[in-house]
């Protein structure tokens, strides 16, 4: 139903590969969603978010300190997880956790990195600050700024790997051209 898999005639499923222009697109959407998540949950309970974020930073600092950066993953997707539920909004939180779902599929591999979990870490401060000082301005700006390294960091990591899986299959399909050409004229 989400399009994770895919159907291969006579064959059966396999995951389906999403492109790096799929990956841009499920970011730019979720800056829209987590933005006016964001939004409504400052208007609903502007005390009580601060707290829960607050207490996801805390334990993401900690995790950090204690070099333990695969639990890093589940508390940023709750830092998000957090303003979509205090959003009060059902389907945006049904939304934002199916955007979520489809984004994890990259963003484990580059989070689990000490310098892209700094800078997740860091970009959770301004969005926390940002709610704390009231400025809605302010707050857009933080999260997409925040999406944008997490986009970033995603493209980087993930999909770099592809691009240099391509070059070298393109250098080997080249090379056995020429040996191939080359037993022919022997």
């Amino acid at each position: 139903m989400e399009g994770l898999i895919e159907s291969i005639p006579m064959v059966g499923y396999r995951v389906k590969h999403i492109s790096d222009a799929e990956a841009v697109e499920i970011w730019e959407i979720r800056n829209l969603i987590e933005c006016l998540a964001a939004r409504w949950a400052c208007e609903k309970d502007r005390a009580r978010l601060t707290r829960e974020l607050r207490k996801n930073i805390a334990l993401f600092e900690e995790r950090i300190s204690q070099g333990e950066l695969t639990t890093l993953v589940d508390l940023d997707g709750q830092f998000h997880e957090i303003i979509a539920r205090l959003s009060g909004g059902r389907r945006l939180l049904e939304l934002a956790q199916s955007l979520r779902r489809y984004a994890l599929r990259y963003r484990f591999e580059s989070i689990c990195l000490p310098d892209t979990s700094l800078r997740a870490i860091e970009g959770h401060k301004n969005i926390l600050r940002a709610i704390e000082n009231n400025d809605p301005e302010a707050l857009s700006r933080a999260i997409s700024a925040h999406l944008e390294q997490s986009k970033q960091d995603v493209l980087h990591y993930a999909f770099r790997g592809e691009e240099e899986k391509q070059r070298e299959e393109g250098t080997k399909n080249m090379r056995h051209c020429g040996q191939d050409d080359q037993k022919k004229g022997e």
